[in-house]
């Protein structure tokens, strides 16, 4: 047996040079994804650089321009219907009826879905129970909190109990708490095998994923677990004090071995190459009026990746 067919098995989606042009202008462009089974798969990027055009390409709503796309070994668009059976969804907003309650909402999409009448019972009890809807079941969705509509959201999104979940910008309308709890639930479902696909634009989220793609302008930029994407970035990272914060950074930018700085409360965040030997040592020398600053090493973060690999794919444009 080929050894290549067992690996595609493990695969929860495998797209392949999956592009989408509206008009003359490419939305996803010759995107490659392989998101393993029972992994929370994240897409980083900024607003608009083609991750909800690439979810619902992948979820059969949007037909490709280009590529092939295979989801839980479906191939897609072509086996879509097949495949809403087997998967959930949740949209950027908030997609349920305002005015349903919680308990008539869920009720509402367990139809949909084709539950008997046990089963629908015995589902919605359980989800009101595990995403503490308890005392708003009987509430308007329109009176939620960003919180609640998002406990419901995912609720609904687990009535059919999916293999594979879609999570569109989750988080962006909930507080801080809301979106650890959220998380929380996240994992708990992958731990019970389920696969998901959630796209973010906060770092935090980011980091939290097993693996992650970055991607900016309908191009996937950069594809690993968050570890590794920070341990392989090519640059150190050092924060510095001095007292006119503004003038030093312009200075360091204008040196090609620097390839960012961001001033974060009352230090400058500076990454050097990690060609440069003694990034530390070498600054000083670059810029003498830093020799009284205190300057040192310090780990990475996904924002630097971020910034490193989308200035990387400009100066490749660039050039």
């Amino acid at each position: 047996m080929n050894s290549c067919d067992t690996h595609d098995h493990e695969l929860a989606i495998d797209a392949r040079g999956l592009t989408k042009m509206f008009g003359k202008l490419a939305a996803v462009s010759n995107l490659n994804l392989r998101v393993p089974k029972g992994q929370i798969y994240g897409f980083l990027g900024p607003n608009g650089c083609g991750k909800s055009t690439s979810i619902r390409m992948l979820t059969g709503l949007l037909t490709p321009t280009a590529g092939e796309i295979s989801v839980l070994g479906m191939s897609i668009p072509k086996q879509s219907e097949a495949l809403r059976l087997r998967i959930g969804y949740m949209t950027q907003k908030f997609s349920l009826y305002d005015d349903l309650t919680v308990k008539e909402n869920l009720e509402f999409i367990a139809q949909i879905y084709c539950l008997s009448p046990n089963e629908s019972k015995r589902k919605i009890e359980q989800l009101i129970s595990t995403y503490q809807l308890t005392k708003l079941a009987k509430q308007f969705a329109g009176t939620l909190s960003g919180g609640q509509k998002q406990r419901l959201s995912l609720a609904c999104a687990c009535l059919n109990d999916p293999e594979l979940l879609f999570l569109d910008e989750p988080t962006s309308a909930v507080d801080p708490q809301s979106r650890r709890n959220f998380w929380e639930q996240l994992f708990d479902l992958s731990e019970a095998g389920t696969s998901i696909l959630v796209t973010t634009h906060y770092m935090d989220e980011a980091e939290r994923c097993h693996g992650l793609a970055i991607m900016d302008q309908g191009v996937i930029l950069a594809d690993d677990s968050p570890k590794a994407l920070m341990e392989n970035m090519g640059a150190n990272v050092l924060e510095l004090t001095h007292p006119n914060l503004r003038q030093v950074k312009d200075e360091l930018l204008e040196f090609s071995e620097v390839r960012s700085a961001a001033q974060i409360g009352a230090r400058l965040r500076v990454l050097v190459d990690d060609k440069v030997n003694q990034p530390d040592i070498w600054l000083k020398r670059a810029l003498p009026t830093l020799e009284q600053s205190e300057i040192h090493l310090t780990p990475p973060n996904l924002e630097d990746v971020f910034v490193t690999v989308t200035e990387q794919s400009s100066a490749l444009e660039v050039s």
